[in-house]
């Protein structure tokens, strides 16, 4: 009598399906300063540079906490890191809801400072989706899986971009905020009860976990061992090693160029909606669900179509690079918006743009497939470093844009430029996409005696 093989469980698509749901409400909160803007702007005589600032307020601490936050994940393990930062993101996005208590420059103050807060708070979350990728899924299930969360930043604005508008449009501004955050702190509590490492899932059986780790996965990446080890890493060391590597810093740097155009969208398409399409908040909310919709089916497929191409045969660099070069090709037609009137022509070219701009979005799944083992939030820190700092200079570039010519038209030239320096980067310079090999400094002095001999 013959046993039958246990039938490996599906475990690591219900871990996605929360990495989807986070990240889908941690772009929403993102957003709401965006979607209340016009009304923000109104009610404290905000001018266009001091608007892009406001809306550059969350890059700067984002970016400052990367890695802080990398150095958590790496130390204590996503599942504590992230529920807290969660949390407190979730609680500052409410507190925004109590600015309009204030008058004039405090007001400005206080929106500044939450903004600087929920930006710091927020910090673990893509490093942190990107090692719960690299430990739950295989090379080939990589690019899929990185793509579904990374697409979160579109289904958020499909989802919550119209519900956002009605809410200011029926309750005022302050309600998004509230709405949003409360939602988060919902998720924070979820996120407590569902997410585990793959040795340690009382759901995954060990057949999943066999398949998971012939595939690639990094299963040990979330155990306390592998936490334990991460402190006697040389930090200083690690960060100069991967800035050192020409294949990781191509990927960093072409990650700012794509970060460009996601905050073009999250902070300064609803105000272009609103201003030069003059459109009222209410239609802005709802028309500008329909880029993120492109861009979320496109996020989507470009994962599907790079892990198809590895099943096929296809080697890791050119299943990767090759969607990120056409829809980055592609997401430069956002420049033909400014030759056109009609609305509906404005929302179909930006809607193409996002479609291609979300094929080309496979930076995570990178970071996921290169990283090392020892330092995978460090990577990933480091990443998201480069790709947010777009989130300082991208708003307050299109700021001061506006502020000298009084149009939208040199800042959709900008944001379709850096598309086209992310096809250099990843044509030109990040090379072949293998698995980054961290060099402990045994591992160097070895190197340096054989060199010597």
């Amino acid at each position: 009598m013959t046993t039958q093989p246990t039938q490996a469980s599906r475990v690591r698509w219900l871990i996605l399906a929360v990495l989807f749901a986070v990240t889908t409400i941690n772009y929403a909160d993102r957003a709401t300063i965006a979607i209340a803007g016009p009304e923000l702007k109104k009610l404290l005589g905000l001018s266009p540079v001091q608007m892009g600032f406001v809306f550059s307020a969350f890059a700067w601490s984002y970016v400052l906490a990367q890695l802080p936050g990398g150095w958590l994940l790496d130390r204590f393990g996503s599942k504590i890191t992230y529920f807290f930062s969660i949390f407190l993101w979730s609680l500052f996005t409410m507190l925004m809801g109590s600015v309009g208590f204030f008058t004039g420059a405090t007001a400005v103050a206080a929106l500044f400072i939450l903004r600087l807060l929920i930006g710091a708070a927020e910090a673990p979350s893509f490093p942190g989706n990107s090692r719960i990728a690299s430990s739950w899924f295989p090379t080939n299930e990589r690019g899929t899986a990185a793509a579904i969360f990374n697409s979160a930043q579109y289904f958020a604005t499909v989802l919550f971009a119209p519900i956002m508008g009605w809410l200011v449009h029926s309750f005022g501004w302050e309600s998004v905020f509230f709405v949003m955050g409360g939602l988060g702190v919902i998720m924070a509590f979820i996120w407590l009860k569902t997410i585990y490492g793959p040795k340690d899932h009382p759901r995954a059986n060990a057949a999943e976990v066999a398949y998971i780790a012939a595939g690639g996965a990094l299963v040990d990446l979330e155990s306390k061992d592998k936490a334990a080890a991460t402190t006697k890493l040389d930090t200083w060391s690690c960060i100069k090693q991967l800035l050192g590597n020409r294949m990781l810093l191509g990927v960093y740097i072409g990650q700012y160029c794509i970060n460009t155009l996601t905050y073009f969208f999250l902070t300064w398409f609803p105000v272009y909606l609103v201003t030069e399409r003059h459109m009222t908040i209410l239609k802005a909310g709802f028309v500008a669900a329909l880029p993120a919709v492109a861009g979320f089916l496109g996020g989507v497929l470009g994962g599907v179509i790079s892990d198809r191409m590895i099943k096929s045969g296809k080697s890791l660099s050119v299943a990767r690079k090759t969607p990120i070069v056409c829809g980055m090709l592609l997401s430069t037609c956002m420049i033909v918006a400014n030759y056109v009137e009609a609305d509906w022509v404005v929302i179909l070219v930006m809607s193409l743009a996002f479609f291609g701009k979300g094929i080309g979005a496979l930076g995570w799944a990178v970071v996921a497939d290169t990283s090392p083992k020892e330092a995978g939030g460090m990577s990933g820190a480091l990443f998201n470093t480069f790709g947010n700092t777009a989130g300082i200079t991208t708003p307050i570039v299109i700021g001061y844009i506006l502020e000298q010519t009084g149009s939208f038209a040199g800042a959709l030239v900008f944001v379709g430029a850096n598309a086209l320096v992310t096809i250099l980067c990843y044509l030109l310079m990040v090379g072949e996409i293998k698995r980054f090999e961290f060099k402990t400094p045994v591992m160097r002095r070895i190197e340096e005696d054989r060199a010597a001999a």
